[in-house]
This record gives C-alpha cells, sequence and structure tokens, in this order.
C-alpha cells in the first residue's frame, strides 16, 4: 500500500498516450474509492478507466478493438483467477499487459491471482513504500483496523506501510 503502484500504472499508460498507441484503461467494480469511471492515485492524479465486474474479467475482451495496443488493468488482486488467462490471451495476441496491484495481503500471503500474473509476466516491476515505523522499504500491509475481511479497500486510517522486521513485530503484539 502507498507504494506508488498506480502512479506508475498511470505513468506508463500516459506514455502509451504520447506515442499514440491504441489503449484501454480497466478497473474492478469492487474499487469505489474515488469514481466508478477513474483510476486515482492516493495524491489525486487520475486517468479514465471502464469499470468491469471482478468475477468477469474476461468483459474485457468485449471492450476492447481489434487495434488495440496496451491494455492497462488497476487493482488487479481484486479480479477472480480468471484474470490470469485473460491477461496471457491479450499478451498472446501482441498486445501489451500492464497491471497494477498487491502482490501480498495483509496476512502476507499472495494476493488473488497476482502470484499467477506476476508467474506468467515477461516482466515484473516491484515498487515500495516506505515503512512507517523505520522509514526502510516497505513490501507488507499491516491493517491497523480489526476487519478479517482479505478485499477491504485501503486508506490510511485502515493499513500502515511496514517492512518486515516491522510488520514481524507489529503482528506479534496483537
Amino acid at each position: 500500500m502507498f507504494s506508488g503502484k498506480t502512479e506508475e500504472l498511470l505513468r506508463r499508460m500516459k506514455r502509451g498516450q504520447i506515442a499514440n498507441l491504441k489503449q484501454k484503461l480497466f478497473k474492478p467494480d469492487k474499487d469505489t474509492r474515488y469514481s466508478a469511471n477513474e483510476i486515482k492515485t492516493h495524491d489525486g492524479l487520475g486517468m479514465t478507466a471502464i469499470n468491469i465486474p471482478a468475477h468477469q474479467p474476461a468483459m474485457i475482451f468485449n471492450l476492447i478493438e481489434p487495434e488495440t495496443e496496451v491494455i492497462g488493468i488497476d487493482e488487479v488482486q481484486f479480479f477472480s483467477p480468471e484474470i490470469v488467462q485473460v491477461c496471457n490471451q491479450l499478451a498472446d495476441q501482441g498486445i501489451r499487459v500492464i497491471v497494477a496491484g498487491l502482490d501480498l495481503d495483509f496476512e502476507a500471503n499472495p494476493f488473488g491471482p497476482i502470484a499467477g500474473l506476476m508467474a506468467t509476466a515477461e516482466h515484473v516491476s516491484k515498487v515500495r513504500a516506505v515503512c512507517e515505523q523505520c522509514g526502510e522499504d516497505a513490501n507488507r500491509s499491516f491493517r491497523i483496523s480489526h476487519s478479517q475481511d482479505t478485499f477491504q479497500l485501503g486508506e490510511k486510517d485502515n493499513y500502515k506501510a511496514l517492512c518486515r522486521s516491522c510488520y514481524v513485530k507489529a503482528i506479534n503484539k496483537k
């Protein structure tokens, strides 16, 4: 959380716009934080996106044109496992697929379909937040709220970005 994943996705999509590539940007319907038809960063940067049901990622095929060259997908961890097959089929068609999402849930387990996506991707870039305890690179999302629901949209009042060491200490205090 708070590492700039969405910001990096939008940066890459902006480069596609500059290069005049035909592209589409998607987000899951579970992401209701800012707008139904826009992806926004925590800093307020945004780009128009198509909202699709998280349990029906194959809808993407119906929403792109034959000349589409780039697909961007935000909050990919919220999609059903079928998103892995969808992304692979799109890539097999020669479409550049760029996804952004959390690799680990709040219990430090692989989050949703992300492990399958990372395993089949040609390129994987990981961005890191700053640990809110010690200032090192953070790779864990520590949930402050008491909810045990795996799918909980995150803001600063629900999560803290922590490094592994600080995460282990925080978990052991619970």
